[in-house]
C-alpha cells in the first residue's frame, strides 16, 4: 500500500489560516497595559479631545523608571496602543527620557519625527541634549533641519541654547542670524537671550556687538555685568574692564576673579594684589589667579608663599607649583612637592600632574622614581593621552631604558612629532644613530610630517656618532624635501660634526655661508675641534672670534690656552691665563650626579689648592720637554738617513 504526501502548498496554506485565526482571536482581547484600570485612567478630556494627564500616572511612571532599551520599548508600545503618544506631555516625557544618554539621542529624534504636533519643549530638549553631549554641529542641524523645517514656533528658551551652540562652535555668521531670529520673534528685551547674545559676542571677538546689547537693554542682573566684564578682559581691553567693574552696585566672587585674571594676563601684578587683598570672600579660583600671575613672571617663592597660604587646594593648585617648578629647572624640589600632594590626599593627581612629575625624573635621570610613577599610573585608572604618554616615554629615554621607552611609544595608539622626537633622541645621546635614523626613516613612511626639531634629534645623532654622510644626507633632505629653513641648531649639528670629522675648512666654509648671525656655539664647537685634531693655526682665529662674540666665557680661554700647551707655546698659555685673571675669570667646579637607589650623591671637582696648581705646570712642563726631546730625536734620526742615503 503506498504512502500518500500532501502537497506542501495545502501546508502553507493549513498553516497560514491556523495563524490568522490565532492573531484574530488576540485582536478580540483587551490589550494588557502595564498599568491597573483604577482611578489613575485619564478621565477628564482638553478642548482637542484629548485626555488631561498628571506626571503621577502609572505610565509616566512606568515611562521614568525605565532602565533599557527593551522596557522602553515595552512602555513605548503601550503609549502607542492607548492613543496616548501624541499628548505633549507623553512626548515631551518620552523625549526627555531618550536624551538622558548620548546613545539613545538619535532615537529620540526619531520620535520627534513621528509627531504630529510637535512643540518648542520637545525641539529644546533635544538641542540641549547635543549641547550637554558636545556636538553642537549635530544641535544646529537639528534646529535648521527639524525646527525651522516643521515650523515649531520658539519660545523664550530656544535662543539662549542656541545662541550657546554659536558660541561654542566659534561661529559668528550662525550667531547673527540667531540674532536675527530673536528681534524676528520678538525675544530681544529678555534678559536671558540679551546674556547669551554678550557672551557670544564677546567669545567672536565682536566686543562692540556685546557692549550695543549690554546698553540697549533695559534692565541687567549681576550676570549681565559680569559676562560684559569678562567679554573685556579675554578681549585685552582690561582698562575698559575696570571702568565697568568700578560701575558695578553689586559685585561676586565671579566679578573679581575676572578682574584679577585680566591683570595677571597683562602682567600688572601689583593692581592684582590689590584687588586680591580688597576681597571679602576668596575661593581657590582666587588664590590660583595669583598662583599663576606670580608663575607667569617667574617669581617662585611669592607663587609659593600663595600656595602655602590657601586655605583649601584643588589639583589645578598642586599642578601650577609643580609645572612653576619644572619651568624654573628645580626638578627635586617638584618631586617633594609631589610628595606631599600624596601624603596630604587633599586632590588626586591626574594627568598634568604627572607629566610635570616625569619631566622632573627625567631631568634628575631618576629611572626608579620614574618606574614608581608609571606604575602608579596603570594603578590610578588614569588613561594616558599623546602629551602623557610622551613625557613617559622621554623619561625613559633620558634615562638610558630605551627598551622601556619603545614599549610604552609602541603602545600609543596615536603619535605626535613630539613623540618621534624623543624616541630619536634616545636612540641618538645614548650613541645608537643607528637606531635614531631607523626610527626617523619610519616616520618619513608612516608617521606625522617632521618638523625642525626632528632634524636637530637625527643630525644630533650623526654628530655623536661621526656619520658624516648620513648627516650631509639629512641636511639636504631638510632644506630640499620639506623644505624646512635650518636654524642655528641645525647649522650647529652640521658645523660640529664636520669639525668632528676634521673637516674644519668645510665647517668653517659652512659658518661663512649661514644666512644669520653665527653665534658663539658654532664657533666654539669649530674651536673645540681644532683642539682635538691640534690645529692651532684655525684654532687661534676662531678662539679669538669666540672671545670677541663673549668677552665673559671662560670657555674660548681654556680652550686655547689647551691648543698653546699641545703646540708647547707655554709663553702663550701665559699669556692666556694672564688675561683671565686680569678679567676675573674663574673656571666653575665641574660636578656630576650619581642616583642608586634611594639614595643621591653628587660630587664636585674644584680649583682644590696652589700645590695642585704647581703640579699640573710641573706636569706640562715635563710633557713639554719630552715633546722637544721627542722632536729632537726625530731631526737626529732624519740627518743620518740622509747621511747613509
Amino acid at each position: 500500500m503506498g504512502v500518500r504526501f500532501k502537497p506542501r502548498g495545502h501546508i502553507s496554506s493549513s498553516l497560514a489560516i491556523d495563524n490568522f485565526l490565532k492573531s484574530h482571536k488576540n485582536l478580540s482581547k483587551t490589550p494588557p497595559k502595564l498599568w491597573l484600570d483604577t482611578q489613575h485612567d485619564p478621565t477628564e478630556i482638553d478642548y482637542q479631545g484629548l485626555p488631561i494627564l498628571k506626571l503621577s500616572h502609572p505610565i509616566l511612571q512606568a515611562l521614568e523608571s525605565c532602565s533599557s532599551v527593551r522596557h522602553f520599548n515595552q512602555v513605548h508600545t503601550q503609549l502607542i496602543i492607548s492613543a496616548l503618544f501624541q499628548h505633549s506631555l507623553v512626548a515631551s516625557r518620552v523625549v526627555k527620557k531618550l536624551c538622558s544618554s548620548s546613545l539613545t539621542v538619535s532615537h529620540a529624534v526619531y520620535v520627534f519625527d513621528c509627531l504630529d504636533e510637535p512643540d518648542a519643549f520637545v525641539c529644546n530638549t533635544i538641542i540641549r541634549s547635543y549641547v550637554n553631549f558636545n556636538d553642537p554641529f549635530s544641535a544646529l542641524r537639528f534646529y535648521y533641519g527639524r525646527m525651522v523645517g516643521k515650523w515649531v514656533f520658539p519660545n523664550h528658551y530656544t535662543f539662549p541654547i542656541m545662541i550657546k551652540v554659536c558660541a561654542e562652535i566659534g561661529s559668528l555668521r550662525e550667531g547673527e542670524k540667531a540674532h536675527a531670529r530673536v528681534v524676528q520673534f520678538g525675544f530681544e528685551s529678555d534678559l536671558y537671550v540679551r546674556n547669551s547674545l554678550i557672551h557670544m559676542y564677546s567669545v567672536c571677538g565682536r566686543i562692540w556687538d556685546a557692549r550695543m546689547v549690554f546698553d540697549a537693554g533695559p534692565d541687567w542682573d549681576l550676570v549681565s555685568w559680569n559676562t560684559m566684564i569678562d567679554g573685556y578682559v579675554k578681549n585685552g581691553e582690561v582698562g575698559v574692564a575696570r571702568e565697568l567693574f568700578d560701575e558695578m552696585y553689586e559685585r561676586d566672587v565671579f566679578s573679581w576673579n575676572s578682574m584679577i585674571s585680566g591683570y595677571v594676563g597683562i602682567g600688572d601684578m601689583e593692581a592684582a594684589k590689590g584687588l586680591f587683598e580688597r576681597m571679602k570672600i576668596r575661593d581657590v579660583v582666587s588664590w590660583n589667579c595669583m598662583i599663576d600671575g606670580y608663575a607667569r613672571i617667574g617669581n617662585v617663592s611669592v607663587a609659593r608663599d600663595y600656595f602655602n597660604q590657601m586655605p583649601l587646594r584643588n589639583v589645578v593648585s598642586w599642578n601650577m607649583m609643580l609645572a612653576l617648578y619644572v619651568r624654573s629647572k628645580d626638578y627635586s624640589e617638584c618631586l617633594r612637592l609631589f610628595d606631599s600632594m600624596i601624603e596630604d590626599g587633599e586632590a588626586k593627581p591626574n594627568e598634568a600632574t604627572l607629566v610635570s612629575v616625569l619631566t622632573a625624573c627625567a631631568n634628575l635621570g631618576s629611572l626608579e622614581r620614574g618606574k614608581w610613577v608609571h606604575s602608579c599610573l596603570k594603578n590610578s585608572g588614569i588613561k594616558p593621552d599623546v602629551l602623557l604618554s610622551t613625557a613617559l616615554l622621554t623619561m625613559y629615554a633620558k634615562c638610558g631604558d630605551m627598551d622601556l621607552a619603545r614599549d610604552v611609544f609602541d603602545e600609543m595608539p596615536i603619535r605626535s612629532v613630539v613623540s618621534w622626537n624623543s624616541m630619536i633622541m634616545g636612540y641618538g645621546i645614548h650613541g645608537n644613530a643607528e637606531k635614531a635614523i631607523e626610527v626617523f626613516m619610519e616616520m618619513v613612511k608612516r608617521g606625522p610630517m617632521p618638523n625642525d626639531a626632528t632634524f636637530v634629534c637625527v643630525l644630533s645623532a650623526c654628530t655623536h656618532a661621526g656619520m658624516v654622510l648620513e648627516g650631509w644626507w639629512c641636511f639636504d633632505l631638510m632644506c630640499q624635501v620639506y623644505k624646512i629653513e635650518p636654524k642655528v641648531e641645525h647649522y650647529g649639528c652640521m658645523v660640529d660634526l664636520l669639525a668632528r670629522a676634521g673637516l674644519m675648512k668645510d665647517s668653517e666654509e659652512l659658518i661663512s655661508k649661514m644666512p644669520m648671525e653665527s653665534g658663539a656655539a658654532l664657533w666654539g664647537a669649530l674651536l673645540s675641534a681644532c683642539r682635538i685634531h691640534s690645529n692651532s693655526e684655525l684654532g687661534e682665529i676662531v678662539a679669538k672670534r669666540l672671545i670677541e662674540l663673549e668677552p665673559r666665557d671662560i670657555g674660548p680661554y681654556v680652550l686655547l690656552s689647551n691648543i698653546y700647551a699641545a703646540e708647547g707655546k707655554w709663553n702663550d698659555v701665559e699669556h692666556v691665563r694672564k688675561l683671565m685673571k686680569e678679567k676675573g675669570l674663574q673656571k666653575a667646579a665641574g660636578s656630576s650626579l650619581v642616583q642608586y637607589g634611594e639614595f643621591k650623591s653628587e660630587s664636585f671637582v674644584g680649583n682644590s689648592s696652589v700645590h695642585r696648581k704647581s703640579m699640573v705646570y710641573s706636569m706640562l712642563s715635563e710633557m713639554g720637554a719630552q715633546m722637544k726631546l721627542s722632536c729632537g730625536d726625530s731631526n737626529m734620526a732624519s740627518k743620518l738617513g740622509a747621511q747613509q742615503r
